[in-house]
């Protein structure tokens, strides 16, 4: 490996970074600070990659405190109205809900990097990657509420995503397992037939930026699933056994149907493929 040269930054310096962009809650200079890291990182990887220093006693963003702005108003998942994309309002509403998905997705991605010490140097550069691509998404979709005379905050939206990120925050296993294998990978079983209603409805710029989502969705559940696995690696346990207990534990359930073709892609065996596709509704 090409050693590091001074203007290589550290993990340690990388998870601060992060922890910065997390906490930041205007979402402009969010994805400021989420693009500048990212080109610096890139740059890094591109040189030999980053410097593997680490600070276990960095001091972390409170969980429960994200950056993020005072609106959307967040109510219980119940309490958001069915959205019917053949409507004009129901299609703002259907990508307001992809925006907030978006919005949280890049603080998942910084939480992941910022939070949890003693990991490769990769795994850092992976989850700012993952960070910058989730900044574009949002921003395509934002740029489509605005075309459609509307913004992101306009609507309520729920926390599920986030409350995730909170009840795995003192384990990075659980956190891959729980947020990539099963929250972020269910965006790739139920985006085709969202962008496939925008199209009929004919809305295919909207239709585009899913697919575009879709694809780069791939990789980041890849990710996720790469980082899981070398973690039961590193603890000698046994990964598929280890995503089911795990499921178990959290009272979660996979629910066909599944994207067979993009959860291969990203990792999932055909074996476990089988069994999760023969999950009870």
């Amino acid at each position: 490996m090409t050693p590091p040269t001074t203007d290589t930054p550290t993990v340690a310096e990388v998870r601060r970074a992060a922890g910065a962009a997390l906490a930041e809650p205007d979402l402009d200079a969010k994805s400021a600070l989420v693009a500048a890291l990212a080109r610096r990182v890139a740059t890094a990887e591109a040189s030999g990659g980053l410097d593997p220093t680490d600070d276990p006693a960095l001091a972390l963003v409170p969980v429960d405190r994200p950056g993020r702005p005072t609106r959307p108003a967040l109510v219980p998942p119940r309490a958001l109205a069915p959205r019917r994309l053949s409507t004009p309002d129901g299609r703002v509403a259907g990508i307001h809900a992809v925006a907030h998905i978006e919005a949280n997705a890049v603080n998942l991605a910084l939480d992941a990097s910022h939070r949890f010490a003693g990991l490769p140097a990769g795994y850092h550069a992976d989850w700012v990657s993952v960070a910058a691509e989730e900044a574009v998404h949002f921003a395509l979709l934002r740029d489509r509420l605005r075309h459609l005379g509307a913004d992101y905050g306009d609507l309520p939206a729920h926390d599920g995503l986030w409350q995730a990120a909170a009840r795995t925050a003192d384990d990075p296993l659980r956190r891959m397992a729980l947020v990539p294998r099963v929250l972020e990978a269910r965006g790739l079983d139920v985006s085709p037939g969202m962008r496939d209603r925008f199209a009929t409805a004919g809305d295919h710029e909207t239709a585009d930026v899913l697919q575009r989502i879709l694809d780069d969705e791939v990789g980041h559940v890849a990710i996720g699933d790469r980082w899981f696995r070398w973690l039961c690696a590193a603890r000698d346990l046994e990964p598929e056994a280890t995503f089911r207990r795990l499921l178990d534990e959290a009272g979660t359930r996979v629910v066909p149907p599944l994207n067979v073709e993009a959860r291969r892609a990203a990792g999932f065996s055909d074996a476990e493929l089988v069994a999760l596709a023969a999950t009870e509704r």
